[in-house]
């Protein structure tokens, strides 16, 4: 071979697993990519039925049962209710009526919602922008309706 085309295979090897590995990285991004939604899009049937995602809003007072380390919760923007279920240890911020993040699937024909995971707002004036947006918004439509 001359040095030309050992040049032009090693180029072209390198360029294939430069290519390879990025594809990997890249699905293995996708596969561990988890979107945050409010229970609102969730009611709206805007959110994955066979995927993990993150739902956000306010525990809602009164709806939190404990039976053992399963715990049976609600989670509301004020507009809807989305049931939530979690097995495992609460954060101890975790309280009715504050804010709230579980991540998990929706089961039971879509109405019911899976925690893997939940996480309790961590001070009093924090919340993610996006609940406090869903938040901020079904107050409006709900101030709209009762005007109508």
């Amino acid at each position: 071979m001359k040095p030309r085309h050992k040049r032009f295979a090693l180029i072209i090897g390198a360029l294939a697993v430069i290519g390879t590995a990025a594809a990997l990285v890249l699905n293995a991004f996708e596969e561990n990519l988890v979107f945050f939604f409010t229970p609102t899009q969730v009611a709206a049937g805007e959110a994955p039925k066979n995927r993990a995602f993150r739902i956000g809003g306010m525990v809602k007072e009164g709806s939190v049962q404990r039976d053992g380390v399963n715990v049976h919760f609600v989670v509301t923007d004020m507009a809807h209710d989305v049931p939530v279920t979690y097995t495992g240890i609460l954060p101890d911020l975790f309280r009715e009526g504050k804010g709230v993040v579980a991540q998990g699937k929706l089961e039971d024909g879509a109405t019911l919602f899976k925690a893997s995971e939940v996480l309790a707002k961590h001070d009093e004036n924090y919340m993610p922008p996006e609940a406090q947006q869903a938040l901020d918004k079904a107050a409006i439509d709900k101030a709209a309706k009762t005007l109508k």
